[in-house]
């Protein structure tokens, strides 16, 4: 498994992945080092997370290998259905797997997300509009929203 370092706009990431795809990018709460030279098998990763953060990217098409149980993998399958710029609520992400009464299970199968901004469960919100639950920070969560959502706020001074 190849792993690299990169700064964000939002603090340091680890990626890693391998030939059979990218198995987790994850925000670190710490102050890294940067990876020098980016694996070979990580250098689409990274091109393309930079290209998001710089506002030229919407979609991702990175070849995922996630590990998690057969229901997370199916909750992260439908997170990445989620357009960029909008976002959905637990109960109707819940609905939409079929299971109104799952919820829970689903919530925390949102939480245990590995691929950071690549599925985006920070699209995933509280049914009454509120930024619940995220692993990498609610600051973080909000300025991912901000930086999607179509309605920039214009400065007043």
């Amino acid at each position: 498994m190849e792993t690299c370092i990169i700064q964000t706009p939002l603090g340091y990431s680890k990626i890693e992945g391998d030939a059979d795809g990218i198995a987790s990018v994850i925000v670190l709460n710490s102050q890294e080092k940067t990876t020098d030279v980016i694996p070979e098998v990580l250098e689409d990763c990274v091109h393309q997370l930079r290209e998001y953060f710089e506002g030229k990217r919407k979609h991702f098409s990175l070849k995922l290998a996630p590990k998690g149980t057969e229901f997370q993998k199916k909750v992260w399958k439908q997170l990445e259905q989620i357009p960029y710029g909008k976002t959905l609520s637990y109960l109707e992400l819940s609905k939409q797997l079929g299971d109104i009464k799952a919820i829970r299970a689903v919530a925390n199968a949102n939480g245990k997300n590995p691929l950071w901004i690549i599925v985006p469960c920070h699209r995933v919100i509280g049914s009454d509009g509120s930024l619940t639950g995220y692993a990498g920070g609610l600051h973080r969560k909000q300025w991912l929203l901000e930086h999607e959502s179509p309605y920039k706020q214009q400065s007043l001074f």
